[in-house]
């Protein structure tokens, strides 16, 4: 038996528009957004899960709103913040921009792609992976024991780091990724 995970990203926010470190922070969808949550809806229109995972951030639980309107055996919702977007810190709210003219674009891209530097106060890749990692874990024995298809709205970072996992990719692989508004990424269990 193939149990089956269907992993999305939130729509794009004002934050991803105007290319803003989003982090923690907690702006809503644009109309452009919608429309990606819209069509991430309809993508996932005829498969079956009974379980959907959320993050406490307005973008996650609007695009899994759009998605559930097709999905009545869909009963349970659990919140669960190990799938939150990475923590940016300082660097919340503050362009891509103004980092780059304050501090250079070299620490920029230190701060945005590396996998072991966090920026200030804020969380690096290493960091996310461990709870993905824990998230992962604990979807695993879920899914077996229940025989249950989810759904997990989530967000770029987190995303990223549970393909890593899951694909068995490289660091160098994974900090290359862009994660598309409109894509499901699609994991089979084996039950």
């Amino acid at each position: 038996m193939n149990l089956k995970i269907y992993l999305f990203r939130h729509g794009q926010t004002t934050y991803n528009r105007d290319k803003k470190f989003t982090g923690f922070h907690n702006p809503g969808l644009t109309n452009l957004g919608k429309k990606q949550a819209q069509k991430i809806a309809k993508i996932l229109k005829n498969r079956k899960f009974q379980v959907a995972f959320y993050t406490r951030l307005k973008r996650s639980k609007q695009t899994l709103k759009k998605v559930l309107k097709y999905h009545p055996e869909c009963k349970t919702l659990i919140k669960d913040d190990r799938m939150i977007e990475r923590g940016y810190g300082k660097l919340q709210g503050l362009s891509h921009d103004k980092i780059i003219k304050k501090y250079g674009n070299e620490q920029f891209e230190i701060w945005h792609r590396s996998f072991y530097v966090p920026p200030p106060k804020g969380e690096s890749f290493a960091m996310v992976e461990t709870r993905v990692a824990s998230f992962i874990k604990f979807l695993k024995i879920y899914m077996k024991k229940n025989k249950i298809n989810v759904a997990i709205s989530a967000h770029g970072n987190s995303i990223r780091l549970f393909r890593k996992i899951m694909e068995k990719s490289s660091i160098r692989e994974t900090t290359s990724w862009f994660i598309p508004y409109d894509k499901v990424f699609v994991y089979n269990l084996r039950v």
